[in-house]
């Protein structure tokens, strides 16, 4: 599920109680959003307090035992490869379950201009510092150089516990983001995507990863979950309908070999959203009626 680390009545209790319910409701992992400087375009749609990814998966990562964690995503370019690198490899041994990089190249042009970082850049620096931050990971003494980064002989121990490296997964539905799924990614991690979009991509995923010579990437989509009274007919974000349709897509998702889902009952509109009980019950029929808590499976 999808920790909602932002908002009006977000509280360090509030996001402890969050990560206990998913573990309680047998979720296996737990992920969180990224955002720095809440611009007021950011602000509209995910308001403020934001609570920091990092630091809160680490905070979650010594109090509720049994979650893998996660980044859903980090927005790459907003923070130097290195301290991305260690950041993500610290929490991955401290969490006796690991952690999940998941990276994406953000969307808010406001929000890179109060970093100073290009926003019409974002996806080569996003490229290069991937590829930084997965040479860090196994060069105890790493050296890099880039068009954006460059550095010699740096020491980035301890490395991540997760053999060889804690996995990637790639936002985004782009012929871009597909291909740095592709060739820098373990799995490529769509948001609202619709069945007829996975479909289409996944024989492109196929064919760039034949051309990087790697693995294809792992299905792991976000789902955003809007649950109706009324079945949804036409294309719609998966995650959208009545309970039973939103079982049919999931066992839909499984056949395409997707590995994971990630449940987010976020409706990326402030003025939509409900009480962290509305949530909690959501999730709880999503587990009543779709999920097996002790397989993780489809019912």
């Amino acid at each position: 599920m999808n920790i909602l680390n932002f908002g009006p009545g977000t509280t360090p209790a509030s996001l402890l109680k969050q990560a206990q319910d998913a573990r309680e409701s047998g979720f296996r992992f737990a992920m969180i959003s990224d955002h720095i400087a809440v611009t007021p375009d950011v602000h509209e749609t995910y308001p403020a307090p934001f609570y920091d990814q990092f630091v809160l998966a680490a905070h979650l990562a010594g109090r509720v035992p049994g979650l893998t964690l996660g980044t859903t995503v980090t927005v790459v370019p907003y923070r130097h490869p290195l301290q991305t690198a260690r950041m993500a490899a610290n929490i991955d041994c401290l969490n006796t379950d690991g952690f999940i990089l998941g990276a994406g190249v953000g969307w808010s042009a406001r929000e890179y201009a109060a970093l100073g970082v290009p926003f019409a850049e974002r996806g080569r620096i996003t490229d290069e510092y991937l590829t930084a931050i997965r040479a860090a990971w196994t060069e105890d003494r790493t050296t890099f150089q880039g068009e954006y980064v460059a550095y010699e002989g740096v020491r980035t121990a301890p490395a991540p516990a997760t053999v060889p490296h804690l996995p990637v997964w790639v936002g985004g539905g782009s012929p871009a983001a597909l291909r740095r799924a592709a060739r820098l990614g373990e799995g490529w991690h769509p948001y609202r995507p619709t069945m007829a979009a996975i479909r289409a991509a996944l024989p492109v995923l196929a064919a760039e990863a034949e051309r990087a010579g790697r693995p294809v990437p792992a299905l792991v989509p976000r789902l955003q979950i809007h649950l109706t009274e009324s079945r949804i007919g036409g294309e719609h974000p998966v995650g959208h309908g009545t309970a039973d349709q939103i079982r049919e897509e999931l066992a839909a998702l499984h056949d395409l070999g997707a590995t994971h889902v990630l449940f987010d009952t976020n409706p990326d509109s402030p003025g939509l959203r409900g009480t962290a009980d509305d949530d909690r019950r959501v999730l709880s029929l999503l587990v009543d009626k779709v999920v097996d808590p002790e397989t993780g499976t489809v019912r």
